[in-house]
């Protein structure tokens, strides 16, 4: 009696249960030897393309040694040609139907190849410091993809949202970026946070391995843009695009003495290296910059650095949190300098940790249209889907880039066709060349991943209010 199989660990990729009663699936596990029970559960990925390989090479080798053993056998019997080619027409047949079976196995484990929804993923930092804006990111691809399966889903095909938290640590980042790749078998994934981040899963080949497209990334660090990298399609423009125009502004108005507050961390230190840029051009020296640790809002040693100095204007690199304690301390030794934030703060959270006194005046890029009027059609779909899929939730940028994100998402697959597999996904966001979603434009092509550059400034009014 055959031994049954030990359980392995169900640490791959789950497929649908219609996979498992295929057929050519049946047929090919029978081939493979695959433990029933883990077929039932899982399908192991480098173990199966590893049998599935031997398959089919030991296929093409028997089929080439059929056709000899056959003939020596004529030869040395004097077998008749007709039952010759009768036998190892028989032979062949059976050798093509083992090849056609390992090849069609191979096709049915492609991502999303049998489908009956789109699995997209994203890792955000729902929880820790900040948790405040990754839910924000989750909100605005849930709504966009709430919209479209309401209507349909994309070729007949409803969405599956999978969110992973990974706190906006960089380990679990990638940790969840492979499960997502792995186990769930996502065929894009979309708004991820953090330079950092997102640049250890380059680091690691992670996106590359995968052949997968991320799409609509929170970040604006040039790191990940320069060298090309085709793997990420950035639908914002970049920290140092932001730093240009924040410098231009300050330089026209005859401001020389600007200093930079910093995360220090690879994010942090992308939004520097874009401000000494922008001032370099201009042969204007940085007056002071001053770092603090990620993940915290301990600001209270850049606060002293930098009042010493004694800047016109500071720009911080920094995250709500660490934003806010900055201006709330900095304002109380050195009130009358003027202060700015790269795009990936909150106004209204920095009103709140900051007080609307102290918030008032402190300008902001950003990257994305402006979310709280309606003069431009993709903010008013936002406005409308907001407040049908998430009725009482405030209006943000953040959740405004990635319901465009997801928007341009959906457009990839829509034009991947009824079948899209990551591949598919990347060679259509290409075609994407001057797609307008509304009134914002994005302009991807098969050697551009930077779909927009645009900025502009805006500031916080009285009553914490914001305006441009």
């Amino acid at each position: 009696m055959r031994k049954a199989h030990a359980s392995k660990p169900d640490t791959t990729p789950r497929i649908r249960g219609a996979f498992f009663s295929h057929p050519v699936f049946k047929a090919a596990r029978s081939h493979l030897r695959m433990p029933g029970s883990l077929c039932e559960r899982s399908v192991v990925t480098p173990w199966l393309a590893a049998r599935l390989h031997h398959l089919y090479l030991k296929a093409r080798k028997k089929r080439a040694r059929i056709g000899l053993q056959l003939k020596k056998k004529r030869d040395n019997k004097n077998i008749s040609t007709e039952t010759h080619e009768k036998t190892k027409g028989n032979d062949m047949d059976r050798m093509t139907r083992m090849l056609m079976l390992a090849m069609a196995a191979i096709a049915l484990l492609s991502p999303g190849a049998q489908a009956q929804e789109i699995l997209v993923g994203q890792v955000a930092p729902t929880s820790g410091v900040l948790g405040d804006t990754g839910k924000e990111m989750v909100l605005g691809v849930k709504v966009y993809f709430a919209y479209i399966n309401a209507h349909g889903g994309v070729n007949g095909k409803k969405i599956k949202h999978i969110i992973k938290d990974d706190g906006y640590v960089v380990a679990e980042t990638v940790r969840l970026t492979k499960e997502l790749v792995d186990k769930d078998r996502v065929v894009a994934l979309i708004g991820f946070a953090g330079t950092g981040n997102v640049g250890e899963l380059l680091k690691q080949n992670v996106l590359a391995d995968a052949n997968i497209a991320l799409v609509a990334p929170y970040t604006g660090g040039e790191p990940l843009r320069t060298p090309f990298n085709p793997n990420i399609f950035h639908i914002r423009a970049g920290y140092g695009d932001e730093a240009e125009e924040m410098i231009r502004q300050l330089d026209s108005q005859g401001i020389k003495r600007i200093a930079v507050m910093y995360q220090d961390d690879p994010f942090g230190k992308a939004g520097l290296a874009g401000v000494e840029t922008a001032l370099k051009k201009r042969n204007i020296p940085l007056a002071v910059s001053a770092g603090y640790e990620k993940g915290t809002d301990n600001v209270s040693d850049a606060v002293k650095t930098i009042a010493a100095a004694k800047p016109q204007a500071v720009i911080m690199i920094s995250i709500n949190k660490s934003t806010g304690a900055f201006i709330k301390q900095f304002r109380d030794v050195a009130p009358g300098v003027q202060l700015f934030n790269i795009s990936v703060v909150n106004p209204k959270e920095l009103v709140r940790l900051a007080s609307p006194d102290k918030a008032r005046g402190v300008g902001i890029a950003q990257v994305m249209p402006f979310p709280y009027a309606t003069t431009i059609a993709i903010v008013r779909e936002y406005q409308q889907l907001m407040t049908k899929y998430a009725p009482g939730a405030e209006f943000s940028y953040t959740s405004l880039e990635e319901f465009i994100g997801a928007k341009v998402l959906v457009e990839g697959l829509r034009r991947a066709g009824p079948s899209p597999t990551r591949e598919k996904v990347i060679k259509a966001l290409e075609t994407l060349n001057k797609y307008d979603t509304g009134g914002f434009v994005v302009s991807f092509s098969a050697n551009n991943r930077i779909g927009s550059s645009f900025v502009e400034i805006t500031i916080i009014g009285r009553g914490g209010n914001l305006q441009r």
